[in-house]
């Protein structure tokens, strides 16, 4: 039995085989955060998860699973990595705690506002099963409001 075909408007062909499955893997990396605020590459974990699932091509969605924490994409370089505290402490400093309306029972208002800046989460090509980077991109997990365990969830869906 023949699969359909698409052909779009600049003649490439589509070929789709709609009885095969599309195979999906789901894991939770914990990172014991020592620090109130912390950048954590992540890339080879992330990798190994990929590795474990068997998927070849496909997209992996690498997300932060507490509101206070970041996913992202950059360099890694101290430097850099001292820009961005700096940067953002700038934005958004951790004290005075009476300055936010929302440090009432808490102290991490800047934390919340970090994580909306730097993002909840990336979405990465997977190809011929590696991350499939340019040049010097790293996954990093960034924690606004740590010093206890944390968690990241990375989703792959692919063939």
């Amino acid at each position: 039995m023949s699969h359909p075909s698409i052909i779009d408007k600049k003649n490439i062909i589509y070929n789709y085989n709609w009885s095969k499955k599309m195979k999906h893997f789901r894991k939770e990396l914990w990172f014991d955060i020592k620090k109130r605020r912390e950048l954590i590459n992540i890339t080879h974990h992330v990798q190994q998860c990929v590795d474990e699932s068997g998927i070849k091509e496909g997209l992996l969605l690498c997300n932060a699973m507490h509101i206070t924490a970041s996913v992202f994409i950059n360099d890694d370089e101290s430097g850099l990595h001292q820009d961005f505290e700096v940067w953002l402490e700038g934005l958004a400093p951790e004290k005075p705690y009476s300055r936010y309306k929302h440090n009432g029972f808490e102290d991490n208002a800047d934390a919340h506002l970090k994580r909306t800046i730097m993002g909840r989460e990336v979405v990465v090509a997977v190809s011929n099963s590696k991350l499939d980077f340019g040049p010097w991109e790293q996954i990093f997990y960034g924690e606004f409001d740590g010093k206890r365990k944390k968690r990241v969830l990375v989703k792959i869906i692919g063939e």
